[in-house]
């Protein structure tokens, strides 16, 4: 189990300079075992400097991160024990390879663990089966691979640790559709094999409608909303007054409400908007 919670947490940047700048603040949020969290906001709104905290990477100006009930900056040991249990994905990952092949890039993390070689390897083929990397790939060093390749190389290296908690920032950034869709089904697979917490920061709307049970959207360092994608996506307007796009279902629904074509409830993903046409169709047709 691992359950992650923020009290009255408060971040401040360069404090005492002339470049002091309060990144969040009083964030009070609890994320239970088992949810696929999606966490969005613009560029600036406070979402990357939170889940820094939430392994200890960064440390709070004021209120606390616990996992487990324990607070995870009471000491250096509680704070480095709490790196294997909750496992962050940085944006670009594959630029932080750096193994002479695949299947030590994977391992580095178990072995910092102090586990045995049977487990390190029981832990690296489990991580690349995540994923979805061959075990052929296993000797040829990472940096000759594709870019899709590389990505699922470098969350296989924290899936490795069998973190309860799997944080992801911007997993699809730079990657084409089909490797978008991959890398989002690998992290759905792995959420349902292990039961993990995942939590995913995007700045697709798309993606995390499609897979997210419960949307923290981040603005002005707090919190602007929390809910199932449902009820966020039921609120464009305020969605885009914060700078924030909506998914392009929503965004089509939106565009028919103002030519007097009303589709019901929340439509946020492509299923949601074809089963809406379609029973609107039915309607008018008086079938």
């Amino acid at each position: 189990m691992s359950e992650i919670k923020a009290e009255g947490l408060r971040h401040v940047y360069s404090v005492g300079t002339p470049f002091e700048k309060v990144a969040i603040d009083n964030i009070n949020v609890l994320i239970p075992h088992g949810q696929l969290v999606g966490i969005i906001g613009h560029t600036g709104s406070g979402k990357s400097t939170f889940i820094q905290h939430l392994n200890g990477l960064l440390k709070p100006t004021a209120g606390k991160v616990c996992c487990d009930g324990q607070d995870i900056n009471a000491s250096k040991q509680i704070t480095h024990d709490v790196r294997f249990k909750v496992g962050l994905v940085f944006q670009y990952p594959e630029y932080q390879l750096f193994e002479e092949t695949v299947y030590k890039d994977i391992a580095f993390g178990p072995k910092n663990m102090k586990l045995s070689e049977g487990e390190i390897d029981q832990h690296v083929r489990e991580a690349a089966r995540f994923v979805g990397v061959d075990e052929e790939l296993f000797e040829r060093s990472p940096l000759e691979l594709s870019g899709g390749q590389k990505r699922r190389i470098a969350i296989a290296g924290v899936i490795a640790m069998r973190p309860g908690v799997l944080i992801l920032d911007e997993p699809t950034a730079g990657l084409d559709p089909e490797g978008c869709a991959q890398i989002l089904q690998n992290i759905c697979d792995y959420r349902r094999e292990t039961g993990s917490t995942v939590i995913l920061v995007s700045h697709s709307m798309d993606d995390v409608a499609r897979i997210a049970d419960r949307l923290i959207v981040f603005s002005g360092g707090g919190i602007f909303m929390d809910g199932t994608p449902q009820e966020v996506f039921s609120r464009p307007d305020e969605l885009t007054d914060i700078g924030l796009s909506v998914p392009e279902p929503t965004a089509i629904a939106m565009a028919l409400h103002r030519r007097g074509v009303e589709l019901g409830s929340a439509v946020y993903t492509t299923e949601q908007l074809v089963s809406a046409v379609k029973a609107l169709g039915k309607g008018a047709s008086g079938c």
